[in-house]
């Protein structure tokens, strides 16, 4: 890919830096709502962020006819569900965001659209899930590996996850170390982890990044 507009990516570097910041829900919230309307143009674009893309390929190079209805979480303004391209009744979106999501509600893609806060409870969407997927939920600031257990009951048994996390985050708040436990005790399975870059466009002091893909079956 080509390089990119200097102004064009010093605003997309400035999104990103905020993003990294974030350090609570209502931070979450409050912040991608201000994003949500350029969000688009001026990052993913502005970027080539590639990650969403990386996450579908993930999901269709794994999943079995059973892994539907997916559940895309983080969902954002929809880049996972255009990148893997289901019929809208295969594919639920969640965030945290309202803005986002009235983004994502314009383009069509997905059967519902639900506000949802990862550290609450979500227990009212137990057991609907073949599959769970996640492009850019796990990256800085409040959401370490906890909310994975959350997103364990909202997935039938066998159930696919797909759930993308920056590297260093992994790292730092010991994605292993909690993954152990569920997988010593037949919570979950077929655990793998592979590196993938985040962008495709190259010129920007981003264009090298990676993130880790993680993927394992609930038991």
């Amino acid at each position: 890919m080509v390089g990119m507009d200097g102004d064009k990516e010093d605003r997309a570097k400035a999104r990103l830096s905020g993003a990294y910041g974030l350090d609570s829900p209502d931070d979450n919230r409050t912040y991608y709502q201000s994003f949500a309307e350029d969000y688009d143009d001026g990052f993913a674009e502005a970027l080539g962020y590639a990650f969403p893309a990386a996450i579908a390929a993930a999901y269709r190079a794994m999943a079995a006819n059973a892994d539907i209805p997916v559940a895309d979480v983080g969902c954002g303004t929809g880049l996972v569900a255009a990148a893997l391209g289901l019929a809208r009744d295969r594919i639920d979106g969640m965030d945290i965001s309202p803005g986002m999501l009235a983004k994502a509600r314009a383009k069509g893609l997905y059967r519902a659209l639900i506000e949802v806060d990862l550290t609450g409870d979500i227990s009212h969407l137990a057991a609907r899930y073949g599959a769970v997927l996640s492009a850019g939920t796990f990256t800085h600031g409040h959401l370490g590996p906890e909310p994975l257990v959350n997103l364990l009951g909202i997935a039938r048994a066998g159930g696919l996850f797909v759930i993308g996390v920056n590297g260093q985050h992994y790292e730092d708040r010991q994605f292993d170390a909690a993954l152990e436990p569920l997988l010593n005790d037949g919570v979950i399975r077929n655990v793998a982890v592979e590196n993938v870059k985040i962008y495709d466009k190259t010129g920007h002091e981003h264009s090298e990044d990676t993130a880790l893909i993680l993927t394992f079956r609930k038991c």
